[in-house]
Formats: C-alpha cells, structure tokens, sequence
C-alpha cells in the first residue's frame, strides 16, 4: 500500500516527527559507557508513553524477524546494523551505538535511526563510517523532489556509499511510512535514477542509508532479529522520515536544535543536520 496523506495528517506527522526526534537526542544524552541496553529501551517506554504516542515495534512480528519484537526501540552495537533486539549489555568506551525508533501519534507513524559513538575514544574508522551514512542521507534526501522517482533517491544513496568504498546490501532499506510504520514504496540503497515510484506530495518517506565497513552481507542473531555483518566489522545506519510537500522536501524528524526544517525546491541546498 502507498498512502498519501491529506494536508492535515501532514501537520500531525510533523508532532511525531519531532516526538521522535526528541526522544532519540535525549536517549544519545543519556547513553554513557556502563549505560545498559535494556536502560535505553526503559527510557524509550517512559518517553513514548509520557507522551501519549504508540510503540510501533513492541508488537511487531514480520515475516523476517521471530515476533513479537517485545521492544520499544532497537539497539544496535558495532557489528549488529538492524533491528538490534535489546539487551543485558552495558556499553564500553568506544562502542558504535545505532538508535532506530518508530512510534504514532494521533494516528500517524514517524521513524528515524541515529548512529553515534560512546565515550571519549572514537576509533576513526567509526566516524568516518558514520559520516558517509549522513552524507547518504542528504543526499537521498537532497534527490526526493515532487514529480522525482523512488530510483533517483536510491542512486543518490548508493552513488555516495560505493564511492566512498562501501558495499550496499538493498535487502533492506527505506520505507513508506503513514498511518502504519512500514508501506510501500520501498526505497533500496542503490538503484537506477528515473525508476520507480513516482514522488507526490503527501507522501511520507522514511529514508535510511545503512553501511558495513567491509561487507555486504548480513547475518542474524540466535534471537532472530538482530542483523549483523558476516564479518563481524562495524556498522551505521542513519535515518530521517521526509514527507513530499508541493515545494519540496520536509524533514519531519529534523532534532529541534538544528533550525526549522523548511522546504527545497528548484536545486536549492537542503541543509539536512548532523544526527
């Protein structure tokens, strides 16, 4: 199904853009060497329920993972890229942490990864990995214009992450997101420009440039869920939900520190922020 929402439901995704945008830059201030995983998924529940929004993963049971999910964000360390099944692991100093979470409000569903670096001592080759996912991004972001095609988006990520030396898995990848958390169209990391699904205002976009170091191949955890690289180097994964609007391009799950999120148009720079 591709849903494209009506103007109103548009203003109501932007609150859960921002909803999830807070609560993964408050969980990035809370995650500290010793932080357990299990703390991160409490804070997560606390923080969605306070603010009266649905998990969209406690309940998640897909084809691909072993359901019901059970949690409400995921949690992903270094080697593990995905859907990082929550657990009794306290963090160390220079763990490469990723933060997925998706959750509605009032009906309409927001998604955003973030990937950042614990402690005081991150290894280079982390944040050069991190960078490129985040360049990925915006560009991703940057080629998503009305009347753009889904192919354009998924060669704007693979052209930055294969020429920056990383191979792309396009087994997962970016989503339609609206009244549920995971609709068509889906946007692999590389692709064809002019192919595919042609974009319309009103459609809600979650794009998500993921990267292994050395590899494209995944493997999955004994709890079925957590995806990690075959060969067991680090990982990254950055995300942001975007909706189409008659101008162009609105982040919806920008963090409020980074200025308004604003529309593009016409091949003006969309300053997408560091997340």
């Amino acid at each position: 199904m591709i849903e494209i929402l009506t103007s109103g439901q548009v203003d109501r995704a932007r609150a859960t853009g921002a909803l999830v945008a807070g609560i993964l830059q408050t969980l990035k201030g809370r995650a500290t060497v010793g932080t357990n995983l299990l703390d991160i998924d409490r804070w997560a529940r606390d923080l969605i329920v306070g603010a009266g929004a649905l998990s969209c993963y406690v309940d998640y049971a897909p084809s691909f993972g072993r359901g019901p999910f059970g949690h409400y964000i995921c949690t992903s360390v270094n080697d593990a890229v995905l859907h990082g099944l929550p657990r009794d692991y306290a963090l160390a100093d220079g763990d490469l942490l990723s933060l997925d979470l998706a959750v509605s409000l009032r009906g309409i569903v927001a998604d955003a990864a973030i990937s950042f670096v614990v402690g005081t001592s991150p290894p280079p080759e982390s944040v050069a990995l991190i960078a490129v996912t985040e360049r990925a991004l915006r560009a991703g972001i940057a080629a998503a214009l009305p009347d753009a095609r889904i192919g354009d988006v998924s060669a704007a990520i693979g052209s930055v992450l294969q020429g920056s030396g990383y191979r792309v898995n396009t087994d997962f990848g970016g989503h339609g997101v609206g009244s549920t958390m995971h609709q068509d169209p889906h946007i692999p990391n590389d692709g064809r420009p002019g192919r595919g699904y042609r974009l319309r205002p009103g459609l809600l976009l979650a794009i998500e440039p993921w990267a292994m170091v050395d590899t494209a191949t995944l493997v999955t955890d004994p709890d079925g869920w957590t995806l990690r690289s075959a060969t067991g180097c680090r990982t990254a994964h950055t995300e942001h939900t975007i909706a189409i609007t008659p101008d162009g391009v609105d982040i919806l799950t920008r963090p409020a520190d980074a200025g308004a999120a604003g529309g593009m148009s016409g091949g003006e720079p969309l300053a997408v922020p560091e997340v």
